[in-house]
């Protein structure tokens, strides 16, 4: 990694991909493109139809949406068109309130509210259109949640992305590799990596608050209340699940995410958090080791995909979690990678069925294997050629998850859906 440039762009591609949002981000994503459809309206919509890829209908049947007792797109889309406001992006529902709400029932409830399955290959695709008598305008987001590709308004073009296409994971279009980022990680001025501060409190705040209230299944508040004193491991899997319970069933904190995913942001700054805490850490050795859990989420997430049929958390923000934890216990370059290779070994194939209040079991899960490998790995055991898909190198081990995600489990997510729609 080039020295000044390098850096710079190691700091751009951690600023486009952590990003605050209200709620969880794929019907919420739903509600932004329905509300930027509502401004191109210029008038209070009657009806407001979506088309949506199988990976957005799959993140999206089962989670709850803030500030109302609902879940699914159906009610998203609907207050995003009454009630979104366009220019606050993933905070898109914000300013909702209780009437809000109920317009936004009583639109479902007459038939006004139409989601479907789109036809396409991609697998973030979002496509909302706002009607009220004969005028109609619509707004399309491919790739990632916020890259809105074309506005129309009737017959006319108001918006078009020159370059449509974006590509999935495509911050900065960088080549990744675990050694350019920990080097980036321990050479950085602290002044450049003040801004995680914001994540940071952020994610703090709502685990705090699903620690205190009763959300989802509240398995965070039950391993708080139960763990042993001075486990580091239980503490982590606490913080971080108490902030899935309470955003996965609709609370109205906001959240910071990375790689366009709540559930992803809060295991990626969480158990890092906790552990700086325990552990007596600066507040520069806690930030270091936020930038090197987000950047190694980020390279792996490049890998699977940004919806992907394998979770996120355990494939993407566990493994980066996991070098954090490594980080701040000392270890190094050889340690981190050792610790990555053991999350992999361990984790690898949990699938993702879906945003929804049963995501923090998986998150637990995931934590408490990125407090374990770690252990292991400071410990000198690491997973290596021998084991499945793991090699010794961990660039092509990450490589290889990738390809699990990719092409061995091609056709999985269509398999979840039609599962979940047969229950619904």
């Amino acid at each position: 990694m080039s020295t000044k440039t390098g850096a710079k762009t190691y700091l751009d591609i951690l600023k486009s991909e952590l990003s605050p949002a209200l709620g969880c981000t794929e019907p919420v994503a739903v509600a932004y493109a329905a509300a930027r459809a509502q401004q191109a309206l210029g008038i209070r919509p009657d009806t407001v139809e979506v088309q949506a890829s199988r990976n957005i209908l799959k993140n999206a049947m089962g989670v709850g949406i803030p500030g109302t007792d609902m879940v699914g797109l159906e009610i998203a889309a609907a207050l995003g068109a009454l009630a979104g406001d366009a220019d606050a992006v993933l905070e898109v529902l914000h300013m909702v309130t209780p009437q809000d709400v109920e317009a936004a029932k009583a639109m479902r409830e007459r038939g006004g509210v139409r989601v479907g399955k789109a036809s396409t290959e991609k697998t973030l695709y979002i496509a909302a259109t706002c009607r009220a008598g004969d005028a109609e305008a619509c707004a399309v987001i491919e790739d990632r949640h916020t890259n809105v590709v074309r506005i129309t308004r009737g017959d006319e073009v108001l918006y078009e992305k020159a370059d449509a296409s974006g590509g999935e994971m495509d911050a900065q279009n960088t080549a990744l590799d675990v050694e350019s980022i920990f080097r980036f990680v321990t050479e950085a001025p602290m002044e450049e990596l003040s801004f995680l501060r914001q994540a940071a409190e952020m994610n703090r705040t709502i685990a705090h608050e699903g620690l205190e209230g009763r959300y989802g299944l509240g398995v965070g508040r039950n391993v708080f209340e139960s763990m042993q004193e001075g486990s580091l491991s239980d503490y982590a899997v606490a913080l971080t699940c108490a902030a899935s319970d309470m955003r996965m069933s609709g609370g109205t904190l906001p959240v910071m995410t990375l790689c366009g995913s709540g559930n992803q942001g809060i295991t990626a700054t969480l158990p890092v958090i906790a552990a700086a805490q325990k552990l007596g850490k600066s507040e520069e050795d806690l930030l270091r080791a936020l930038a090197l859990s987000c950047l190694i989420t980020v390279h792996v997430k490049r890998h699977i995909g940004r919806l992907s049929p394998l979770c996120g958390c355990g494939m993407g923000a566990a493994v980066g979690s996991c070098c954090g934890l490594t980080y701040l216990m000392g270890g190094g370059l050889h340690e981190i990678e050792g610790a990555i290779r053991n999350v992999i070994a361990d984790v690898s194939g949990v699938i993702c069925d879906g945003a929804k209040a049963g995501c923090s079991l998986k998150i637990a899960t995931a934590v408490s294997s990125a407090c374990r490998c770690s252990m292991l790995a400071l410990h000198g055991s690491a997973a290596g050629n021998l084991d499945g898909i793991v090699c010794e190198d961990v660039e092509r081990t990450i490589d290889n998850l990738g390809g699990l995600g990719a092409e061995g489990m091609a056709g999985t997510d269509q398999v979840i859906l039609d599962m979940m729609v047969c229950k619904s």
